[in-house]
């Protein structure tokens, strides 16, 4: 009993600071081409950019995100993570909901869709061929020479009159002069690409701050549904899933308030991913998420957490 009070004392203190850190904050939508986290030389259309300066910096159509020795990870559609390896440009074609399109013009990006709407039109440029996304999944995109991986998923390149399908485990070499086809991938090259770890970590920390954020907007309120919400915490948004829980394609588990407050895990005080992770469903690349019943009105509102910076 003691330890019970100890561990719903110290949810208290977590809940109290991090509705403090969030009071702070301004309330504003991140859009499709919001910067969330930086690493090392970044900058915009050639202007560095500070970490400080992440989950507020927004690229606008025809801007360009690049690095030099450094790493960036830009939002896309809700749910979509775009990031940038070293030495790489990226360029914001369309920051629109149900049109949004990067063109990769050098270096390598990954792509991690941890979940995908039908009306979401979602679309990557590399060497003047465009790869339309077709599932959640892992992409990577290298511009030099031009390919595009397909690590998880299924994606369409379109070049010219001609298109293929690139299912998992396979990629479309973009070079100049030869046919458009789908070739098996070198799995283990891309598990050992530095840009792969990477995002592999940043999956992790994700998935850390989205159990988090779930957490503290369930009890304080400021729930409008599946989307990015801000974790002072982490210092970066994390993604909210409408209902239920499903896995990224890194294997991390992505959780709804609702589910996370439903768990026993949580109905004792206790927090922490860690223990979470021990009593939560095994991991699976996109589980199915159960059927949950409607939110109720303790999950509406703007005050407390907050969704929104």
């Amino acid at each position: 009993m003691k330890e019970l009070r100890t561990n719903i004392g110290l949810a208290t203190v977590v809940l109290l600071a991090t509705a403090a850190l969030a009071a702070a904050r301004t309330t504003t939508m991140p859009v499709p081409g919001t910067v969330n986290y930086v690493e090392g030389q970044v900058g915009v259309d050639g202007q560095s950019l500070a970490p400080a300066q992440t989950g507020s910096t927004q690229l606008q159509p025809n801007q360009v995100l690049g690095t030099g020795q450094g790493k960036a990870e830009l939002l896309l559609t809700p749910g979509v993570f775009f990031r940038l390896g070293d030495n790489s440009e990226a360029r914001m074609i369309s920051p629109g909901l149900a049109d949004t399109r990067v063109e990769l013009m050098h270096g390598t990006a990954m792509l991690e869709v941890d979940q995908l709407f039908k009306e979401n039109d979602l679309s990557v440029v590399v060497d003047g061929s465009t790869t339309k996304i077709g599932k959640q999944g892992l992409y990577e995109f290298q511009a030099e020479p031009a390919a595009v991986r397909v690590i998880d998923g299924e994606a369409t390149v379109y070049e010219g009159t001609a298109h293929v399908t690139v299912k998992k485990g396979h990629e479309a070499l973009l070079a100049n002069g030869l046919p458009l086809k789908s070739h098996g991938l070198n799995q283990e090259a891309v598990e050992a690409d530095p840009l792969y770890r990477w995002s592999k970590l940043r999956g992790e920390y994700e998935a850390d701050a989205n159990l988090n954020a779930a957490y503290m907007v369930g009890v304080n309120g400021g729930w409008y549904g599946p989307g990015w919400y801000w974790d002072p915490f982490w210092g970066f948004y994390s993604y909210l899933p409408g209902a239920g829980f499903f896995y990224s394609p890194f294997g991390w588990g992505f959780y709804s308030p609702v589910w996370v407050l439903g768990h026993p895990y949580y109905r004792y005080g206790a927090v922490g991913h860690a223990g979470f992770r021990a009593a939560a469903p095994a991991a699976g690349h996109f589980a199915a998420a159960p059927r949950m019943a409607t939110m109720g009105g303790g999950f509406h509102g703007g005050g407390g957490f907050g969704g929104r910076r």
